[in-house]
């Protein structure tokens, strides 16, 4: 590890950062969808910077879907709003409502209700909260207290006041459990000097994160990896910077303006990123077959090579066509290894559902799905066993039980 190989965004200028220490921490891949909760920025720059590097990815199957919505089973929840309003108000014999299970099943059954064409019109659910307004006296400034940015949000944008009409809602992706795999005490990837933390790191969550995790992930592993990079730099020589790799990445970020004719017949880096939202949203999203999948990993390669021949035109300077199509290279790479890393996990565990393969299986429970990059630069997936826990850590399960 010597440095790092970047741009400025608004004036297209390239940047070398010399260090004996590098720490990712660049969120998560939710742009790789079509339906997202996450800013622009989250392509899956620091999964693919460090797969590059030669490092290890873990876990990259589990992806979270939030659901934003509410469905009633029968089965499992309150039989009636009158029950499930008694559990909010903390009632233990009540049944906990809908919309307070896991994330992932709601999330999967709005997909089912939406497949069975009871969806609504633009394809998601209506969420109505607005009963609110016959248990509480005061229901208007409650939810809006509660859920401030959704009311702004749905009043200014669909012209939806939330506390007297249902919403159109839908699963959303929101998090992404798998990473770059890395070291529990230090936080360092497979690759000498190369750190990770955050959503970009993997092994915390394991295959569902719960609410209100990231920020303490965040502050407790971003102090680990960066005491751990520091250390790291201390102890070790700097090494040098490599000029061929830098004018190689240079002459690749350049690549689209080759010609600078701006787009052609595959469409420009836009549409080529819609097109790869629409096909992960649809074919590796909340719920997952063999067939569909094997059908994304041919569409993900067609991608690419509409991706290598995109041409753009204007300059350098603040170019959101140029950016989007830097951005394609890590949004392909880390569809492929969501995709290769969901076909090799034949079960359901956590946010990862197979339809074809709907129960989880204890054996698989004992492995994770690694990625990596072979000698030749193709993308190779392989099992691992999971490491016994340590006796101090079974203790406070044990403790807790």
């Amino acid at each position: 590890m010597s440095g790092a190989f970047g741009y400025d965004r608004e004036r297209g200028l390239f940047h070398v950062f010399r260090a004996r220490a590098v720490v990712l921490a660049t969120g998560g891949i939710g742009k790789a969808y079509q339906i997202t909760s996450n800013s622009w920025e989250y392509t899956g720059d620091g999964h693919v910077l460090a797969y590059d590097a030669g490092a290890e990815l873990m876990d990259m199957e589990f992806v979270q879907f939030h659901p934003t919505g509410m469905i009633w089973p029968p089965s499992q929840t309150a039989d009636t709003e009158e029950e499930g309003f008694r559990y909010t108000q903390g009632d233990k014999d009540a049944r906990r409502p809908p919309e307070l299970l896991t994330r992932d099943h709601v999330a999967r059954c709005i997909v089912r209700e939406i497949k069975e064409g009871r969806g609504s019109p633009h394809g998601g659910v209506f969420l109505d909260i607005s009963w609110l307004k016959r248990r509480l006296p005061n229901a208007r400034e409650h939810i809006k207290k509660k859920l401030p940015s959704m009311y702004h949000q749905f009043l200014k944008l669909a012209d939806i006041d939330i506390t007297e009409q249902p919403m159109e809602v839908g699963p959303t992706t929101h998090y992404m459990m798998g990473g770059v795999r890395v070291h529990p005490e230090t936080q360092m990837s497979t690759v000498p000097g190369l750190f990770a933390a955050g959503e970009c790191a993997a092994g915390l969550h394991g295959a569902n994160r719960l609410g209100g995790n990231s920020l303490s992930d965040l502050l407790v592993f971003g102090q680990r990896a960066g005491q751990a990079a520091a250390r790291f730099a201390k102890e070790n020589r700097a090494n040098s910077i490599d000029e061929a790799q830098v004018e190689t990445a240079a002459r690749q970020a350049l690549l689209p303006f080759e010609d600078g004719t701006g787009t052609g017949k595959d469409g420009g880096p836009f549409q080529v990123q819609q097109d790869l939202q629409k096909t992960m949203q649809d074919l590796v999203g909340i719920v997952r077959t063999e067939s569909e999948m094997a059908h994304a990993l041919d569409a993900l390669s067609l991608f690419r090579s509409r991706s290598a021949r995109i041409r753009i035109g204007g300059n350098r300077a603040y170019n959101p066509a140029w950016h989007t199509a830097l951005d394609l290279r890590n949004l392909l790479t880390v569809s492929e290894a969501i995709t290769r890393a969901a076909l090799e996990r034949k079960e359901s565990r956590g946010a990862h559902f197979r339809d074809d393969f709907p129960e989880k299986d204890p054996a698989a429970g004992r492995f994770n799905v690694i990625v990596f990059r072979d000698g030749a630069g193709a993308m190779r997936v392989r099992r691992e066993p999971v490491a016994e826990m340590p006796a101090h850590l079974k203790q406070v399960i044990e403790e807790m039980k």
